[in-house]
């Protein structure tokens, strides 16, 4: 269980090379994405299932690190799945059902992560007064003209 709890100190990449000032965490990350699927997952899917695999999908970033699209992703799946066997095998269904992205629970997951990534650049942009435009460029091409003022 220790070994989970080192996804607080992963720090997200993509921010760090962005110049955020104390940016957050993974575990950050995966909370606020949680968080957005308590209030936003339609009726229609699992949402208990929403929450679990949203909280463990970064998971093997322990192992791994926080890869953004800057850097060589050509192992990226293989060593994330081999990440996720080592240190929670118990989620790997979840961690594949997200790689996957074929069922609704893991579309909607894939949603949010861009989602919340797009928020936190608004949120990082208005008190830090960073132009990071780059990553909600991104999130529209999953999330859509959503209104992220």
């Amino acid at each position: 269980m220790m070994e989970w709890l080192k996804l607080k100190s992963v720090m997200r990449e993509g921010w760090v090379r962005a110049g955020v000032n104390n940016p957050e965490s993974v575990a950050a990350h995966a909370w606020g994405m949680a968080l957005l699927a308590m209030h936003l997952c339609p009726e229609n899917i699992d949402k208990m299932r929403v929450i679990e695999m949203c909280l463990v999908h970064d998971l093997p970033e322990i192992i791994v690190g926080d890869l953004t699209p800057h850097d060589d992703t050509s192992n990226k799946h293989e060593d994330e799945v081999r990440a996720m066997k080592e240190i929670a095998p118990q989620w790997l269904e979840y961690f594949e059902e997200y790689e996957e992205n074929e069922t609704e629970e893991a579309k909607f997951v894939k949603y949010l992560d861009k989602l919340d990534m797009a928020l936190m650049a608004r949120l990082y942009e208005n008190e830090q007064g960073l132009n990071l435009n780059e990553f909600i460029v991104s999130a529209r091409k999953i999330i859509g003209e959503t209104n992220l003022n």
